[in-house]
């Protein structure tokens, strides 16, 4: 089938090239200048297969770009520049959903001649308005200086849980926290009713600051959250399993406690999220129909609120548990809030920083020139028991033109992944501080096991080496480090062996050094994106507390 571009806006030149599996290509109709939209002419009918193999050269002038599927319901159009497209990373196995990205001249003047112009007026006046898009608490009463969120770790997955309620009437929305995604996406196939969602229109102002590429101009389906015309589209993906779709971009009401008022919840009037579909929640916790993003993206949670609330500053804290439970504890917080927890610990003013970096490449499913909204830091060497471990320091630093190296935090890799020299090195080192100790049979995805019957434990753990993640620092104070201790560096595995809970992540991954949940637990880190640093306590089981007993006053939970 040939894929057409329109004529209405000229291009001089097309290009084509397939992405991601055989049925997925990416038809790029280059715009030499200025951004532009591309407009395409046909696209597959609903259920086909058929793949784009050709392109009409004398009719190109846009770019479009298009995945396969089963159920295509959706025809998108892609507004980009110079060479740019839609990039799928080397680990993502399809993008494919009942969106199907692709573009149509016809049905986009359709679309738009069916609007009325003064909704649409007054849609945009109510997104920009203070008086509209500003919250309150739900008693009327004066704003929030803070909200939390619940987070619970699951048994089964070991990701880390939360809940938030959303929509009118509010219901509550269990979703797996994450720390990458651009933005909080929800399951809108399966069972999202509400009476205040709104979409968010392809030419508004609103569209334009998330950075979307995308605009979903029809959908063939029942109209609903997930099947709407002309409406902006991002690109929702499971962090924990790697798989991505397209779906609309909306907005709606989202509740959450406060840290301040005792009783009523803090009310975003047009919290602005991502629709994804139901086959994305395979892989989370049971009962997951969301991810929460506390990414630095300015959709993600701790922005958005910020800005719809009127913090003083965009910061969020938080303590990830350690032990799987049914209940929550107070996990993260958004806002100011004390640094207090039971029993009457007070971590104020004890925190060491560490500057956060931007990758100017984005790792997740992104159109091209995207920055990541990931967290990088500037890990500069490891220590094992206090002795440098040798490594080749330019895996530790971020390449700027390919997105590659450095280290990051993750919520969703369960543990820490390290790339495989740096891995032989570290687990070299950790064996020879370890020689006294007997060895077990290697447990999978870990290779250096011991014999826990053998080691002791202490406060803060397993009485093992410590692992140092020497950090960078400011020239006043030197260069802080992050201390891993047994608790955090070990786990326990169900035949009793105790394993170095690190993984090796092959010998040309993305990101060098991945800081997994399980190195991050019982551990306070205020991430603060107005000053671009993070703040880290190194193991909380010193002070005899841990992050179940993060104490902030406010409603229930």
């Amino acid at each position: 089938m040939a894929l057409a571009c329109s004529k209405a806006r000229p291009c001089p030149t097309v290009l084509q090239e397939q992405v991601g599996n055989p049925y997925s290509r990416v038809c790029r109709c280059l715009v030499n200048g200025k951004k532009d939209w591309g407009l395409a002419e046909k696209f597959p009918a609903v259920g086909s297969r058929e793949n784009v193999t050709q392109v009409a050269p004398k009719a190109a002038t846009g770019k479009v770009a298009t995945t396969g599927t089963t159920s295509m319901r959706h025809s998108v159009r892609v507004c980009v520049s110079g060479q740019d497209k839609i990039h799928l990373p080397d680990t993502l196995a399809e993008i494919s959903s009942p969106s199907h990205i692709a573009i149509t001249a016809k049905l986009l003047a359709r679309t738009m001649a069916s609007l009325a112009v003064s909704t649409a007026l007054l849609f945009l006046l109510c997104l920009l308005s203070p008086t509209c898009s500003r919250a309150a608490d739900s008693s009327g009463g004066n704003k929030p200086r803070a909200v939390k969120l619940p987070v619970r770790k699951d048994a089964a997955t070991g990701q880390y849980v939360t809940t938030f309620r959303q929509r009118t009437p509010l219901v509550p929305v269990t979703a797996v926290l994450d720390l990458a995604s651009p933005t909080v996406w929800v399951d809108c196939e399966k069972g999202y009713a509400s009476s205040t969602y709104r979409r968010v229109p392809c030419e508004s102002k609103l569209c334009r600051l998330t950075g979307s590429g995308s605009c979903a101009t029809s959908c063939d389906g029942k109209p609903g959250p997930s099947c709407l015309n002309n409406t902006c589209s991002g690109l929702p993906q499971n962090t924990a399993t790697s798989v991505a779709t397209s779906g609309n971009i909306l907005t709606d009401v989202l509740a959450l406690p406060t840290t301040t008022l005792t009783g009523p919840l803090a009310t975003a009037p047009a919290f602005r999220f991502t629709c994804g579909a139901t086959f994305l929640t395979k892989g989370l916790a049971a009962g997951a129909t969301a991810m929460a993003s506390l990414s630095r993206n300015r959709f993600a949670l701790p922005a958005q609120l910020a800005n719809t609330f009127g913090f003083r500053r965009t910061r969020f804290k938080l303590c990830l548990p350690s032990t799987p439970t049914t209940t929550p504890s107070v996990g993260a917080v958004i806002g100011d809030a004390p640094h207090v927890f039971q029993p009457g610990v007070d971590l104020s003013g004890s925190l060491s920083y560490t500057p956060l970096l931007v990758n100017p490449v984005s790792g997740l499913t992104h159109f091209q020139g995207d920055k990541s909204d990931e967290y990088f830091v500037g890990v500069t060497g490891v220590k094992v028991n206090g002795r440098a471990v040798p490594l080749n320091a330019t895996l530790l630093a971020v390449n700027k033109k390919t997105g590659t190296g450095g280290a990051k935090l993750s919520a969703a890799a369960p543990y820490t992944v390290l790339e495989t020299s740096i891995y032989r090195a570290v687990t070299a080192a950790f064996a020879a501080a370890t020689a006294g100790i007997p060895r077990a049979p290697a447990v999978a995805p870990f290779k250096l096991c011991y014999d826990g019957s053998k080691v002791r434990s202490t406060r803060v753990g397993p009485a093992v080496p410590t692992i140092e993640l020497v950090l960078l620092g400011n020239s006043s104070k030197g260069a802080p480090s992050w201390v891993v201790f047994g608790a955090n560096s070990m786990v326990r595995t169900k035949g009793g062996a105790l394993c170095l809970g690190v993984v090796d992540g092959g010998k040309a991954p993305t990101t060098s050094v991945v800081i997994g949940g399980h190195m991050l637990e019982d551990n306070l880190l205020e991430f603060d994106l107005d000053r671009s640093r993070l703040g880290f306590s190194s193991s909380l089981l010193f002070r005899q507390t841990n992050c179940n007993n993060f104490h902030i006053s406010g409603s229930q939970l």
